[in-house]
């Protein structure tokens, strides 16, 4: 794959990936000059905060949604964490375009895109969009790291001086040139590396989207709202209200809140304009994505999580049973739960 003698070096897969470099490499150093030069996505409170698109990720995420949920319920290390984030994807996508140090930049390409595939895999309104962002990254990192770089890259040119630290052998390992250990292992290594990578492209496909087999299913176009602890008591309803589901750019728009009685007819209820009033203090937000009143109605934007607290003078005055809590998406769709009044 690789041959040195002297001062020259040939690496003629290096080369033959140099577009993959350059493209994966922009990719990932423009993240962070969207969020920094072109604008500032890393201010708190303002719209566009990657914190908040982190916070769209929690509600599917795949064997990283601990970590998700520590740091969107945690807002100054999440702030950190977006700070490091983005100034460590372009760092990568910067060297990885200039081909220094590229096989270390190259498992740092791998790591970065497990972090997309696994939290926001699911998400995509017209098409798979994260997953694939996320699957073909890890296919170019690992391709990037067998190749290294060649013409036309920092590796290239501190390999054709033969400068000192090119005789280091951990430069192969970190950079570009040969490996001997690819050598004598080169088939089973890559063989088995892409049926790993195989594996796992189908098993995300078949989790997020079902893509693999069965009925095909995508969580990002409809609005869903799941619902839990509602409790009925003198004077108020309290409910913790979270938006599981539904594009990450929209949010769901409730314009009906009600409590239905035994014959299905409202006993109480709150329409869109009363709840575009609905009182902040008694909405209390889990994460960086808040659920709030909005221009005509109650906004859960996705991943948010909240509970709620309707204050009501005639709840006192209802008779102890059964009742249907009922929340109406401006869509039409609706959402109930069971609850009780002692």
């Amino acid at each position: 794959m690789h041959t040195r003698s002297g001062t020259t070096v040939s690496n003629p897969a290096g080369l033959f990936t140099l577009a993959l470099r350059l493209v994966v490499g922009w990719t990932y150093f423009s993240a962070f000059w969207r969020r920094v030069a072109l604008e500032n996505k890393l201010d708190v409170g303002t719209p566009g905060y990657i914190g908040e698109k982190f916070n769209h990720f929690l509600p599917h995420a795949l064997g990283i949604k601990p970590l998700i949920e520590h740091l969107v319920s945690n807002p100054e290390r999440l702030w950190w964490s977006m700070v490091a984030f983005t100034i460590i994807e372009g760092v990568v996508g910067l060297f990885l375009m200039f081909g220094f140090f590229t096989r270390a930049m190259s498992v740092a390409t791998f790591g970065l895109a497990m972090g997309i595939l696994l939290g926001s895999g699911w998400i995509g309104t017209t098409c798979l969009d994260e997953w694939q962002i996320g699957i073909l990254g890890v296919a170019s990192g690992f391709t990037l790291f067998l190749t290294g770089s060649a013409a036309y890259s920092l590796d290239h040119w501190m390999l054709r001086r033969d400068l000192p630290i090119t005789r280091k052998g951990w430069f192969f390992w970190l950079g570009s040139g040969p490996i001997e250990a690819f050598a004598t292992r080169l088939k089973p290594v890559v063989f088995a590396a892409a049926m790993a990578i195989l594996f796992l492209t189908l098993f995300t496909n078949q989790v997020f989207h079902g893509g693999v087999w069965g009925k095909l299913h995508n969580k990002s176009v409809r609005p869903q709202l799941a619902i839990a602890d509602a409790r009925l008591g003198r004077g108020a309803l309290s409910f913790t209200v979270q938006r599981v589901e539904g594009a990450d750019v929209y949010g769901s728009f409730l314009i009906g809140m009600a409590v239905l009685g035994d014959n299905g007819a409202p006993v109480l209820e709150l329409n869109g304009q009363e709840l575009a009033a609905f009182p902040k203090d008694r909405i209390h937000n889990h994460y960086v994505a808040k659920v709030k009143p909005g221009a005509h109605s109650m906004v859960l934007p996705l991943g948010a999580k909240a509970d709620i607290h309707w204050e009501d003078e005639r709840f006192r005055t209802l008779p102890p049973g059964s009742y249907v809590l009922l929340l109406t998406d401006i869509s039409g769709t609706t959402w109930k739960t069971a609850v009780h009044r002692p």
